[in-house]
């Protein structure tokens, strides 16, 4: 028989537990994990918290970079985000006032291989014209702040 008991602190409680509550092994079943979810969620959604943003949606220019990626993902026009130049380019404007945030390198040189914190390789689930359109932006962005 076990001799771990319980006691509640205010708000907590601590379980006391002793060498022979550890002796058998647990039966409790965990839930599979679910899987990861890319950039676009199966329901056809942007998922802003997606770590291949990079901190792109939530930073100083969050708002603009959300609002030019959506216009351009939602996009019907031909060709697509044709009709999002204005979004880009509020956002394009907004990452030269955070030359640091935006320009990894520090705004010295000429090395692209730090770039924006947007990292392009992990996004699975998002389309090669969508790769495209805010990886030449944020490139643009990038040549503006140097």
């Amino acid at each position: 028989m076990s001799s771990g008991y319980c006691k509640k602190f205010g708000k907590d409680t601590v379980i006391f537990a002793t060498k022979e509550d550890h002796a058998t092994p647990s039966n409790i079943e965990l839930p599979p994990p679910e899987p990861a979810q890319g950039i676009i969620t199966k329901d056809g959604e942007i998922n802003w918290s997606c770590p291949c943003l990079g901190g792109m949606a939530t930073g100083p220019c969050g708002v603009q970079f959300r609002e030019a990626f959506s216009c351009f993902h939602y996009s019907e026009a031909e060709p697509k985000g044709s009709d999002c130049y204005e979004a880009f380019r509020t956002m394009q404007d907004c990452f030269t006032e955070y030359p640091t945030v935006y320009n990894k390198s520090g705004g010295s040189g000429d090395d692209d291989e730090d770039g924006p914190g947007l990292d392009l390789s992990s996004m699975e689930d998002i389309k090669e014209d969508e790769k495209a359109a805010v990886e030449a932006s944020t490139n643009q962005s990038l040549e503006k702040v140097k």
